[in-house]
């Protein structure tokens, strides 16, 4: 069974909508978020790694492993991450995307100010690189869920019920 469609405006074949948010309410949400999606490129094709991270002098900040494809593979690379919040029950949420340049960060002074950040790694092992990601291009969406056919009667219907 397949979910409806999420129309930009809302209309009637998508029960929905998503609204664009602004870029400082896109930075606040993204600086909520603890876990996001890196993609990048591979042998040209799309790789996605979840990483968590942290918003440090407008950059997005991982922390990698040496030998990991991330740290080998997006230094001075285009690369996009997202990080969302969605609710599956509501069919809400929101979801930020930036794209950007990625680099590895080699300046002591920096390296020593990040692992000053909240951005403990997950993974075991040394994790000992850091990467930081531009925000050249930055969107963010909120998506909310609107009654759809024949579910606005059902809604009112269960609005009565509690209310007697």
């Amino acid at each position: 069974m397949y979910a409806p469609a999420v129309a930009q405006t809302g209309d009637a074949q998508g029960y929905g909508e998503f609204l664009r948010l602004d870029r400082a309410e896109s930075l606040r949400l993204l600086g909520t978020a603890q876990v996001g999606r890196l993609i990048f490129t591979v042998n040209a094709l799309p790789a996605v790694r979840l990483m968590n991270f942290a918003v440090a002098d407008g950059l997005i900040v991982v922390r990698t492993a040496a030998g990991t494809t991330v740290a080998r593979k997006v230094d001075d690379a285009i690369v996009a991450f997202e990080a969302d919040d969605l609710d599956v029950a509501t069919s809400s949420g929101w979801s930020v995307v930036v794209t950007g340049r990625a680099t590895r960060v080699s300046d002591p002074d920096l390296i020593a100010r990040y692992r000053n950040v909240p951005l403990m790694p997950w993974a075991a092992g040394e994790r000992d690189q850091f990467l930081t990601i531009t925000m050249e291009m930055l969107e963010g969406r909120r998506v909310s869920r609107m009654a759809g056919p024949g579910e606005l009667g059902a809604t009112r219907v269960a609005s009565h019920l509690s209310q007697s």
